[in-house]
């Protein structure tokens, strides 16, 4: 019966094993692959499936058997790395359903929100809304590729072997907070000029009319500049999206 020594065994294992754990971190962060409705296992055998489809671009990985006290490090390293990368992409995601949220609240439909099983969180109806288009812009602008390809690249940004803390330090991950404000107003300013503009009109109107009730015409009038003014802005959502994809990728794939 053919033995295996330790070293032989970690020369087989080490290409697929650590880019395996990084890709699982990825999977079980980013949006849409963590999802409730993706079950765990098919995580686990499309994170195998990444992983072994993409020796072909990696380069050699470090044989470090699981007794070294460094293996403990390396895998903290592949969890917080693939982790930070599902993070960043949920920057993107974030900022829109935050531009989704401030619509709402200007259009008075904050009060109509429900809680969402799938982030375990409340949201608004409206948040919800372009939360669902940004997923389906996401596979249509071919976001997942991006993200692959993100992952792919970040293993010559942070090869394995660094620590997990160094890695930390270098992806400045909280300068992504600013980021969610930033483009979230971006997305929302439109909306937000032209719903004030409406607003001033409703005061206009009730200084001129003091015996109209501003407040029976002023939802309904509100609530519909607010829906034509979503129609209008929906086909130009793709821009601020694929700049957010951009700006979270670039930081794992050194660009």
């Amino acid at each position: 019966m053919p033995t295996f020594t330790e070293a032989q065994v970690m020369a087989l294992v080490s290409p697929v094993f650590w880019p395996f754990l990084r890709i699982l971190a990825v999977f079980s962060s980013a949006p849409i692959f963590s999802s409730r409705s993706v079950p765990l296992r098919t995580r686990v055998a499309l994170a195998f499936l990444v992983a072994v489809c993409a020796q072909a671009g990696l380069a050699d990985q470090p044989m470090i058997a699981l007794t070294d006290p460094q293996a403990f490090s390396v895998v903290m390293q592949q969890v917080v790395v693939g982790i930070a990368i599902g993070l960043a992409v949920r920057i993107v995601f974030a900022s829109v359903e935050l531009a989704g949220e401030i619509i709402g609240l200007q259009m008075g439909l904050n009060f109509a929100g429900f809680f969402d099983p799938s982030t375990n969180a409340q949201s608004s109806t409206v948040g919800r809304f372009f939360g669902n288009t940004t997923m389906l812009l996401f596979v249509v602008m071919g976001g997942h590729l991006m993200l692959l390809q993100a992952v792919i690249a970040s293993f010559n940004t942070f090869p394995v072997g660094g620590g997990a803390l160094d890695s930390i330090n270098r992806m400045q991950l909280h300068e992504l907070g600013a980021v969610v404000f930033r483009y979230g107003l971006w997305i929302a300013l439109p909306m937000i000029g032209m719903l004030m503009f409406v607003n001033i009109v409703l005061g206009f109107i009730s200084r001129i009319a003091p015996q109209m009730n501003a407040f029976a015409i002023g939802f309904p009038l509100t609530l519909s500049a607010g829906l034509v003014g979503i129609a209008f802005s929906l086909p130009m959502l793709d821009a601020p999206v694929l700049a957010l994809m951009k700006l979270a990728t670039e930081i794992f794939t050194g660009g």
